[in-house]
């Protein structure tokens, strides 16, 4: 009896495979590196077989699906490696990217170089990692029985009836999201030891043949570390603990306490600003939807208990017209290049300020692209400050002509401190972008779709012109909130199910909706009007 054959659609070409194929043999036959495939537009495992007709596209590190497996399944490796060395007298946790790389606590003395040639070896062996289904209650059990009783309590709180785990030889874990066929994949990678743990780096997709030397962000670290320490402190450093703490009725009490902290270290940063004697002008710069418009008002409040008079500005005012704004590669309108802002004038105004003199301040019309003038005018006093928003106000090319003795600098982002569990984390940028559709949704009519189709262009543009410049802040404040996902998510649930499934973006959609379903939700009903998550919901006091 002949074999039943299918049609597999290839850039256009098209081959013909036998029923059951893998569609792992498929790419080793096209000599593609794929980590993934897209079969008729669902992302599929290597180790799926081929059961009719398709369309075949290959997913490589440099897709971020790709890479995202890539790191995924690099950790596996690594955890497996640090588990046939010591054993579980060694507790790993994966905690946050930091500079180019992931970090990994430990907590005892390790070799890193031991652990380093036992991944190697791992690699060279090209294991496969296997994918099981087992019942969740089977799941539960067997994260008892392998000590991993954060993942067990995670699963505690999960609805479905089968969960998939994988295992490389006997060492079995589970991972948000899918993995690499077999160990041989992972063949470039780079650990560095760091701080209480050790570093991986893995290529980025734009340069996927290249690992590079660990670059740290000491500040950046610093930020996270503390944030990570306070939430373990707190008792939510992973998801299940949130829903314990949800579930057992201390959803006010986690709410207080997580604001409280916050407002804590903005006090500690109106109060260095304070004891430096001389600040005339406090700049803040963040990527997208990082909360720095509730900052900045919360911060003027404690400058205001000091006894100063803050003043918000908005860089953005300073925009050139739009006749005389830049065009990208594209040509397209480039207003987040330092070339769209007229920095002679934001720098012409505010060394008169600063020299005592009366100004009137532009407010530019977005409508019309214009800059206007409407009798704004502002004049320092001894107790006066300015309080400068901005995406450029850490490039000192934005204020190349004003003193850097009366300056400021503070970089604000949403550090996510909390993880999935001990293994898998959760990635700031997500929350900023959950935090940005529900606000796009609700402030610009601006559809979860095109959110999600705009945000690598948006990411592209922090790389350009915030994250460069984090370094040199004076300050850093995260403004994640522990408990802010669970009340994002009676948000944002409903409208992404609004994005359509042949929409390049419904992969990306699903994603973030399985991601959510980790999560018990909660009402917003307790979250203060001065929260700086009051920005993307709404009920902001400060109107943001």
């Amino acid at each position: 009896m002949e074999m039943k054959k299918f049609k597999v659609n290839i850039n256009n070409e098209i081959f013909e495979y036998a029923d059951k194929t893998k569609y792992f043999d498929i790419v080793m036959e096209h000599k593609k590196r794929a980590l993934l495939v897209k079969v008729n537009g669902k992302l599929q495992e290597l180790h799926k077989t081929l059961k009719q007709d398709v369309t075949l596209e290959f997913i490589t590190l440099s897709d971020a699906i790709g890479r995202m497996t890539y790191e995924r399944s690099a950790v596996l490796i690594l955890l497996k490696s640090i588990k046939d060395i010591y054993g579980d007298s060694i507790r790993p946790v994966v905690e946050f990217s930091t500079g180019n790389g992931l970090f990994i606590r430990m907590n005892a003395d390790f070799d890193i170089e031991r652990i380093d040639k036992r991944m190697r070896e791992l690699v060279d062996e090209n294991i496969r990692i296997e994918k099981m289904n087992v019942h969740t209650d089977a799941a539960i059990q067997m994260f008892h029985d392998a000590g991993m009783y954060e993942k067990e309590k995670l699963f505690s709180f999960r609805r479905v009836s089968r969960v998939n785990i994988y295992k490389l030889e006997e060492f079995i874990d589970y991972n948000y999201g899918y993995m690499v066929y077999s160990t041989g994949y992972i063949d470039k990678f780079r650990l560095t030891r760091y701080k209480d743990g050790l570093v991986i780096v893995i290529p980025k997709k734009e340069n996927p043949d290249i690992v590079e030397e660990f670059a740290p962000e000491e500040k950046i670290f610093n930020e996270l570390d503390s944030a990570s320490k306070n939430a373990e402190d707190m008792g939510v450093s992973n998801v299940g603990s949130l829903n314990e703490m949800i579930a057992n009725g201390m959803t006010n009490e986690m709410i207080l306490i997580s604001e409280a902290y916050m407002e804590k270290k903005i006090g500690d940063i109106a109060d260095d600003i304070v004891k430096r004697g001389n600040i005339k002008l406090v700049m803040i710069a963040g990527p997208s939807s990082s909360g720095k418009t509730t900052f900045s008002h919360r911060l003027s409040i404690q400058l205001r208990a000091h006894g100063l008079k803050p003043h918000p500005l908005e860089v953005d005012n300073y925009f050139k017209n739009r006749e005389d704004t830049p065009r990208d590669e594209k040509g397209e309108l480039d207003f987040e290049s330092l070339g769209a802002m007229d920095i002679d004038k934001f720098n012409e105004d505010m060394l008169a300020l600063l020299n005592g003199e009366s100004v009137e301040l532009p407010k530019f019309n977005f409508k019309i692209g214009q800059r206007e003038y409407n009798g704004d005018f502002l004049k320092l006093g001894e107790e006066d400050i300015l309080v400068i928003e901005g995406i450029h106000c850490l490039n000192d090319e934005l204020s190349y002509r004003l003193p850097q003795d009366c300056r400021y600098k503070i970089y604000i982002s949403a550090l996510t401190q909390l993880n999935i569990d001990e293994h898998n984390r959760i990635s700031t940028t997500d929350g900023r972008l959950l935090r940005r559709m529900i606000r796009d949704v609700r402030k610009r009519g601006i559809s979860p779709t095109k959110t999600l189709a705009m945000w690598d262009s948006v990411r592209r543009g922090e790389g350009r012109n915030i994250f460069p410049y984090q370094s040199s802040a004076d300050a850093t404040f995260n403004s994640a909130l522990n408990y802010e996902i669970a009340v994002l998510k009676q948000y944002v649930e409903p409208v992404l199910f609004s994005v359509k499934k042949d929409s390049k973006e419904y992969l990306e959609a699903k994603r973030l909706l399985k991601f959510l379903d980790y999560f018990l939700g909660i009402p917003s009903d307790n979250v203060p009007s001065n929260s700086i998550l009051r920005e993307f919901i709404g009920g902001s006091t400060f109107n943001a």
